[in-house]
């Protein structure tokens, strides 16, 4: 999400068995942790969530960074944050590139912390809120409060296990009093999407959760809500979170993440390229470009 944002909601041993449904394995990073595999440096796991676009950029672009490195890289798909933090925690994944640790994702880092490392911050003003197009006419999440019927008493949401949802829920609505008179209505990312696409197509209002570093901030003609009360909170950092010890084990990868840092504009270039540029299926090729293009991002960064 990323960016979107996911609570627990899973049990331990649920999660752990979708993870090997999805592929990864205890084994897989025992071999890692040997030295074993295709890669001169070992195999390394990355997980990610592909419909949320922040993690799908980083992970497409630490798969070609670490093997230029000289580390055989799997990325898995899957399906929840909570999958995710239990993956890491485990060991069943090894990096997971786009961690928002300091409210969206602080309910996992004080379950899984200690058996979770942080390999560096590398985008320091993300932020969730509420949107609106530009031609509806409100401006604060206090007078979408004051008109329930010019959004039919509806907010757009996304994942109903993510942790903007969580934050709209217990936080926002509570805080403006939005419980009385509006429903969060959840079902994925994918389809928030689709609904504002028509809403707007029609020059409707409509009320969505959003959040940046995100694309369809520069491909919508939206505008956040301001939140006076700070219930959305203050904007937050995105972190490289690992498996415990993953330092130790692979220091020239976590060498590479140390010196991993995006500003707005090389963020956003990332991110469109990858997902709208090229799009599905050319995710290694969008990378390429962009590396070709930002070859001074960051301090690690091999343009070569």
């Amino acid at each position: 999400m990323q960016m979107t944002r996911s609570k627990t909601a899973l049990a331990a041993g649920s999660v752990a068995a979708l993870l090997v449904l999805a592929g990864c394995s205890a084994d897989s990073s025992a071999s890692s942790a040997a030295g074993e595999g295709g890669g001169e440096l070992g195999t390394l796991t990355i997980g990610y969530i592909p419909s949320w676009t922040d993690t799908l950029a980083t992970a497409f672009l630490a798969k070609n960074q670490l093997e230029k490195l000289g580390y055989e890289v799997e990325l898995e798909e899957l399906t929840e944050a909570a999958i995710v933090y239990t993956g890491l925690a485990s060991g069943d994944i090894d990096i997971y590139p786009s961690a928002w640790p300091d409210m969206t994702h602080a309910a996992y880092v004080e379950k899984y912390g200690d058996d979770l490392e942080d390999l560096g911050t590398f985008y320091d003003q993300a932020q969730n809120f509420l949107a609106v197009p530009t031609y509806t006419d409100i401006d604060t999440i206090e007078e979408l409060a004051q008109n329930p019927d010019m959004f039919g008493g509806e907010i757009v949401g996304i994942e109903p296990s993510a942790g903007l949802t969580q934050q709209t829920e217990e936080a926002v609505m509570p805080a403006y009093g939005l419980d009385e008179n509006f429903s969060l209505v959840t079902s994925s990312t994918a389809s928030m999407l689709a609904t504002l696409e028509d809403a707007m197509s029609n020059e409707e209002d409509i009320v969505v959760t959003m959040w940046r570093p995100y694309w369809a901030n520069g491909s919508f003609d939206l505008k956040p809500l301001e939140d006076p009360d700070g219930a959305m909170g203050e904007p937050e950092t995105m972190h490289t979170f690992a498996t415990k010890g993953f330092s130790e084990e692979f220091p020239e990868a976590a060498e590479y993440f140390a010196g991993f840092e995006l500003d707005d504009s090389e963020w956003s270039s990332l991110e469109d390229l990858v997902v709208n540029e090229y799009g599905d299926g050319e995710e290694d090729a969008a990378v390429e470009q962009w590396i070709a293009d930002n070859p001074d991002a960051y301090e690690t960064l091999d343009a070569e």
